[in-house]
């Protein structure tokens, strides 16, 4: 038991390799028990917003890891078509030009946070304006305040909800706008997101749901005990 909440990561979290050298542990073991711990803690409940609610996205790099799916193209190069885009490890070792900027291969993070507390991050499937319109409308209720950027999606979920947006820039000045409204405590969970998703170097996409909700769980602050009890 003990183990299993290590698992979880009682400080910064840590790769399987690391963790299963800390635990003495194999690391097929720990991988298997991270799993575990995704199944129990789920997908978690409908956050709830109210007041002053600021959203924004983050991204994350597109990640076929454990796919084998050059594997199968490099056996049989005739019959198996390569995967839609080259392997990371490509644009260095082959010279490849880096794509700038953010394109299909960066996956958006819709993050949502209100004044009390209230958190959320959901993994959008697109970066389509429709799509993060549907996300955000069951999460915004009409009597609050929405602070975003001016993406197109923001813009129309306030114009057809008639909710009352503000909208805030990246530039020194344009941050806050009349006083208290802004976006610093989406970003604030961004730049945790950052540091808590670093030490996986980019986990399968296929597996990205759990991690997220692994954060959510650590930032909501739920003692390890009862996440491990709630199987």
């Amino acid at each position: 038991m003990e183990a299993l909440r290590d698992v979880l990561g009682t400080s910064a979290p840590q790769s399987v390799r690391k963790l299963a050298r800390q635990l003495r542990l194999n690391k097929y073991t720990v991988w298997r028990w991270r799993f575990l711990v995704f199944s129990i803690i789920g997908s978690g409940g409908a956050a709830s917003f109210s007041g002053i609610v600021e959203a924004d996205e983050t991204y994350q790099r597109e990640s076929r890891k454990g796919s084998r799916e050059w594997v199968r193209h490099f056996a049989d190069p005739q019959n198996v078509s390569p995967p839609p885009r080259p392997r990371w490890e490509d644009f260095t070792t082959q010279g490849l030009k880096m794509m700038r900027g953010l394109s299909r291969w960066q996956l958006p993070i819709l993050t949502v946070a209100d004044r009390g507390g209230a958190r959320l991050f959901q993994r959008l499937p697109d970066r389509k304006s429709a799509t993060l319109e549907r996300a955000m409308k069951p999460l915004v209720p009409g009597d609050a305040v929405l602070c975003s950027d001016g993406g197109n999606g923001y813009l129309v979920l306030a114009a057809r909800a008639g909710i009352a947006h503000f909208v805030v820039g990246s530039k020194p000045g344009t941050r806050v706008t009349a006083g208290c409204y802004h976006i610093q405590d989406v970003n604030s969970l961004h730049a945790r997101y950052d540091r808590f998703i670093k030490p996986f170097c980019g986990p399968a996409t296929k597996n990205l749901n759990g991690y997220i909700r692994w954060l959510e769980v650590r930032l909501s602050g739920m003692p390890h005990a009862e996440v491990i009890r709630a199987s």
